[in-house]
């Protein structure tokens, strides 16, 4: 097909019979062929095989068109890491997962970003197919807000023979998302025998225990080649925090004397002997107890394949995410910088609390197919059904304004994501057409998706009357509005959402000389509801102009429909006060009535509702991309190979959500056109919304070198050493709706501390440097990798923090004690970093000394053992 008629392919009306696209793109070049790293394998290691981003025959890694990266399960177990998010941050020097990086949900699904984008900007495979997304947005996230990621922890590490990191825009193959890259995880298809491992560790300071086990069992089905492959894995870790002491003046009210006009303070007997680091129990990783399985099976039939994948896991996590002391009252000219708190009702929490917040996490995704080849085409044809069902509850906390009657425990909300995707591709192979052959693939897709939010209890966002009685500290007082520390789902923002999407793709390449490639590939999507229709095209080239040195280069466009939760996602958070005696009887900019308790809420509003396009909101639309990239390639030696990619990335009208827009009754009063939201909000309200509010590039380079020498009599060893540099910054911004103009001059729809976590919040470069000796029985990894500057920036210029570039080392060392045995000790962290302290400590609860950005985390240095069992 020449290049022409594929434009015109790509033009013809939304492709009849949309049905079905490849989402997988790999899924014909599925089968997974051992890529070796370990040690006994310097020579063979630059050589592997890899099956992401081309389609009908295979390529090794050096001869592909586009960079990628191969992760052995060697190398995944010889992290010391039990989760497959800190495997990669920990592997890939592009992708970046910060330590803590905000509250909400975003502490169990900690969001990742990949090449500076966020993770739902590139797309995950398992075995070729489309992992589906996490349930949990990442609203209270501050790197990548707003995202709806993969969770990448409900796979099995245990599970995986090795995974393919693309490392270039692919929307073309592989449809939405794959805007930053493809991550193709590739599952173990062994036949005979299995694998136990355990492995446990705690951090240097004593916390943080970590307990994991694996087991994997592989067994032949038929007389043909078929297998059954299962893997289970189990994980719990207990909390951590990096909390100072606190730093409270008082923890209990103290008794307070005036006599002849002079005050005396006596404090409370239990100061003494209280507990100051429990008050910042939330900063840390919390704790998690997660149970993954997957199997993986292929059957040969008559003239087919019959295969089937998939996974099946559950999460239990307990995080604080606030801390309350016990009730105190102000005591005057002494009391600066002591916390007050009216909320921690004595009759219920006597001795302060840690709000917790629990998820409850049922996750799974099962692919059926089938492969064979009908007049000369390979075919494949497939099904993958997935849902993601999550749990979220509140612990240990109380409403207090439904007084010491209000429960401990709420129901907060549920939500649930689920995805059926159909896939068939199709390929073959001419010969004679051209000098060399022609590789024509072609496939159709459906998918589709259901997003829901399901209501909490009603205690979790009702407010109460309670008045707090005499005799108490604040005593004639409303407590504050709602759940301590979060709110639970109220009716109004509860909500579903389904959609259809139906596309089509077209792939060509051939050699035309021996040492030059030149591929095409289009695809046409188009979405039910407001998404509408996309087509993305690219062009890949690769030219080998000396034996082993190698030029490549693709452009492409890319796309990324807004992901349900996006469109859907609302919430509410209460928050309320008095109106204060005259002259000064006003509440946000209304008269009131001295005394009378008045509340407002801090809405994340639904792009769609009348709310959100009252203050300017339009429906949200698909991001879409330009892609640029050009890289060499050398192999000067045998057992060396040398790779240098630069791109570019342009992302139009990016989603994001808006900047606190803070409405008093005096500006709503301010326009007719939002008198609904004054009939709605009496008091005002501040409101955010996602939008598509900013236009970015993103430009970078990876480099990649690998060489393995043979020592002889002293074992072999395998060098390593990855660079990446990437730089965001915002080439447009949304105007600021007229509307929310009118309202407020100084409203700005997208703030500067958003753009500088969009741009500067992760570091900028990053080193990964690697050695990997064995000798006989003994194989030992050391990893050094350097994190670059990253910026947390303040509301304000002066509370910005930067903080410096770190090199952290990773040590593993094993040995194999008797030939099924295997015993390891190891070492993440190993010389104890940290970030920066930053000089801003909250003085309550003594948090944030490190910050919360860290790509290396905040916990500092980790010490493990494993044992690892063949049979």
């Amino acid at each position: 097909m020449t290049s022409q008629a594929l434009s015109q392919t790509l033009k013809g009306s939304a492709f009849a019979g949309l049905l079905l696209a490849c989402a997988s793109g790999a899924a014909l070049a599925a089968e997974p062929i051992p890529t070796v790293e370990a040690p006994d394998a310097a020579a063979d290691s630059v050589d592997g095989v890899v099956v992401t981003g081309v389609r009908g025959v295979r390529r090794t890694v050096a001869d592909s068109p586009a960079p990628i990266d191969v992760i052995s399960s060697e190398q995944l177990t010889a992290t010391g890491k039990v989760g497959l998010k800190e495997v990669l941050n920990t592997l890939i020097p592009s992708f970046n997962l910060p330590g803590v990086n905000g509250g909400g949900t975003s502490w169990t699904v900690r969001a990742i970003t990949l090449r500076g984008l966020n993770g739902d900007q590139a797309l995950f495979l398992v075995n070729g197919k489309r992992r589906h997304t996490t349930s949990l947005i990442n609203n209270l996230a501050r790197v990548g807000r707003g995202g709806v990621p993969v969770d990448l922890d409900l796979i099995p590490a245990s599970a995986i023979e090795r995974i393919e990191v693309l490392r270039d825009g692919a929307s073309a193959q592989y449809g939405s998302d794959a805007i930053a890259g493809v991550v193709n995880i590739i599952l173990k298809k062994d036949t005979e025998g299995g694998e136990f491992s355990y492995t446990g560790g705690q951090n240097y300071l004593g916390d943080g225990d970590t307990r994991a086990a694996s087991l994997t069992w592989g067994r032949p089905l038929g007389e043909d080649g078929g297998f059954l492959q299962l893997a289970i894995n189990w994980k719990n870790n207990e909390a951590a925090s990096r909390a100072v002491p606190s730093r409270a003046q008082y923890l209990y009210q103290p008794t307070i004397t005036t006599v002849g006009g002079v005050t005396t303070v006596t404090p409370d007997a239990r100061d003494a002997t209280a507990d100051r680091y429990s008050w910042g129990a939330s900063y840390g990783p919390g704790e998690e107890d997660i149970i993954a399985t997957a199997y993986n099976a292929e059957l040969p039939w008559r003239d087919l394949t019959l295969y089937s994948s998939g996974t099946v896991s559950h999460r239990a996590s307990k995080k604080v995410t606030g801390s309350f002391l016990p009730n105190l009252a102000p005591v005057t000219g002494v009391t600066a910088g002591r916390p007050l708190n009216r909320n921690s009702l004595p009759e219920v929490y006597p001795n302060g609390f840690n709000a917790q917040r629990r998820i409850f996490e049922l996750d799974w995704q099962t692919s059926f197919g089938a492969r064979g080849q009908t007049a000369g085409w390979a075919w494949d044809a497939s099904t993958t059904f997935a849902q993601d069902h999550a749990q979220l509850d509140g612990e240990n906390t109380l409403n207090a304004t439904l007084g010491p009657d209000s429960p401990t425990y709420f129901h907060l909300s549920t939500h649930q994501f689920q995805q059926w995707t159909n896939n068939l591709d199709v390929t073959r192979q001419f010969t004679g057409v051209l000098p060399h052959p022609l590789q024509v693939s072609w496939g159709l897709e459906h998918r589709y998706e259901h997003f829901l939010i399901e209501a909490g209890d009603e205690a979790s966002y009702v407010v109460g009357d309670y008045v707090i009685p005499a005799g108490q500290p604040f005593a004639g007082l409303r407590p504050n509005p709602g759940l301590a520390s979060y709110a639970g789902t109220a009716p109004e923002d509860a909500g579903s959402a389904t959609r259809h999407s139906y596309a089509a793709y077209v792939d060509v390449g051939t050699d035309l000389t021996e040492n030059w490639y030149v591929g095409v590939a289009g695809r046409h999507e188009r979405y039910t509801g407001d998404v509408g229709e996309t087509t993305s095209g690219k062009l890949t080239t690769r030219w080998e102009f000396l034996p082993g040195y190698a030029l490549r280069a693709t452009v492409s466009n890319g796309f990324r429909a807004p992901s349900l939760g996006q469109s859907l996602f609302a919430t509410s958070t209460i928050s309320g006060s008095l109106c204060p005696a005259a002259p000064n009887n006003t509440f946000r900019g209304a008269a009131c009535t001295p005394g009378e308790y008045l509340t407002y809420p801090t809405k994340v509003l639904r792009p769609g509702s009348a709310e959100a396009k009252a203050l300017g909101a339009t429906p949200l639309k698909p991001e879409t991309s330009t892609n640029y990239s050009f890289g060499i390639t050398a192999e000067p030696l045998a057992r060396l190979r040398l790779t240098l990619d630069a791109y570019q990335i342009d992302i139009d009208d990016r989603i994001v959500d808006t900047s606190n827009l803070d409405l008093s009754v005096t500006q709503l009063s301010s326009q007719p056109a939002l008198a609904g939201l004054l009939t709605r909000f009496p008091q005002g309200l501040t409101a955010t919304y996602y939008t598509n509010a900013v236009s970015t590039r993103t430009t970078g380079i990876d480099f990649v070198a690998e060489y393995g020498f043979d020592l002889g009599a002293a074992g072999k060893l395998n060098l390593n050493a990855a660079y990446a540099f990437n730089k965001t910054k915002v080439r447009e911004l949304a105007e600021t709706p007229a509307i929310l103009k009118a309202v407020n001059p100084n409203l700005v729809l997208f703030d500067r501390q958003k753009i500088s976590d969009l741009t500067v919040g992760t570091p900028r470069e990053k080193i990964v440097l690697g050695a990997v000796w064995g000798l006989k029985a003994v194989s030992s990894s050391l990893r050094v990798t350097r994190y670059g500057e990253y910026t947390e920036a303040g509301t304000s210029v002066s509370l910005d923090r930067t903080y410096s570039p770190k090199w952290v080392a990773d040590l593993d060392i094993a040995w194999d004690v008797r030939p099924n045995t295997n015993v390891a000790i190891g070492a993440n962290n190993l010389f104890d970093q940290h970030p920066d302290k930053i000089g801003i400590v909250n003085a309550d609860q003594g948090t944030l000394q490190f910050g919360i950005f860290s790509p290396f985390g905040i916990t500092g240095g980790y010490y493990y053992a494993r044992l690892t069992q063949r049979f």
